[in-house]
């Protein structure tokens, strides 16, 4: 069996390794059978397996993941190109025209000195671009625009919030938010149905991504580290009930409790 290592390109590598899985006679049937909307999930998957390497600090493990992640671009490129529509070669040519209109400062004339300037053409060349391609009749282009509804919540909630910002919708300073917050506790503890404490809880969460965002942290981050502290915490705890060759059915709540001050002042 002949492989694909050639004299190529390394992309070239890829691409060729790409269209021999798709081809309808000779290809693997499981890619054959992928569509635009079967692929998502994975490229969702694999993306989060690139942020968790990084965020082990595993940069040979980084290497693959990107690798993997670089493939479902491929994949979508050899699909529309199958289509009709365009391939690989267009999707590059389309985010270099992207990165060089979005830095003028450093593809053209314009003058930026700080980041702070930076961040704000970056997002006025953005806005241009969602009112250049509007639909007619959809609307006046709103701020909110383009926030995709498949993010992950708390970072939808954030660049929501972020956009906001963009017409002066934010508090000045962070007391207001913090009272924001225990607002929506209260209101949380006078729901008095399902459906509402739902929707107040929500309310909860976000003010909470609101606050993050005021103390320059990411909420995402944030919560994945509170994710990690827990299951530590609870690995030991488990660990603990073990070396007394008990269950944690042997245990109350109060019991269990306890031995979780204990795990916790040990890891403090």
């Amino acid at each position: 069996m002949t492989g694909t290592k050639t004299p190529f390109h390394p992309i070239d590598r890829l691409l060729a390794i790409m269209s021999r899985l798709r081809d309808p006679d000779t290809g693997c049937p499981w890619d054959i059978e992928q569509s635009f909307r079967t692929i998502a999930p994975y490229t969702i998957e694999e993306a989060y397996e690139v942020a968790d390497a990084i965020e082990q600090d595993d940069m040979e493990g980084l290497k693959g993941e990107l690798g993997d992640l670089l493939f479902q671009v491929v994949f979508y490129a050899q699909m529309s190109k199958e289509a009709g529509r365009y391939g690989f070669p267009e999707i590059v040519e389309a985010i270099s025209d992207k990165m060089e209109a979005r830095h003028p400062h450093v593809f053209g004339d314009a003058s930026v000195r700080t980041e702070e300037q930076q961040t704000r053409a970056w997002e006025e060349q953005k806005a241009a671009e969602r009112e250049a391609v509007a639909k007619p009749g959809q609307g006046p282009v709103s701020a909110l625009d383009g926030v995709a509804r498949a993010l992950p919540a708390l970072m939808r909630a954030e660049k929501l919030q972020k956009r906001a910002t963009r017409i002066g919708f934010d508090w000045p300073d962070i007391e207001p938010v913090y009272e924001k917050v225990q607002e929506e506790i209260a209101e949380v503890r006078a729901a008095r149905s399902p459906d509402e404490l739902e929707d107040e809880i929500g309310d909860l969460i976000f003010a909470t991504v609101n606050l993050a965002r005021h103390h320059g942290i990411d909420p995402e981050v944030a919560l994945r580290r509170g994710n990690d502290k827990f299951e530590k915490r609870f690995r030991s705890l488990e660990q603990l009930i073990e070396k007394e060759n008990k269950t944690p059915e042997d245990y109350n709540i109060d019991q269990l409790e306890e031995l979780w001050g204990r795990v916790k002042a040990d890891q403090d």
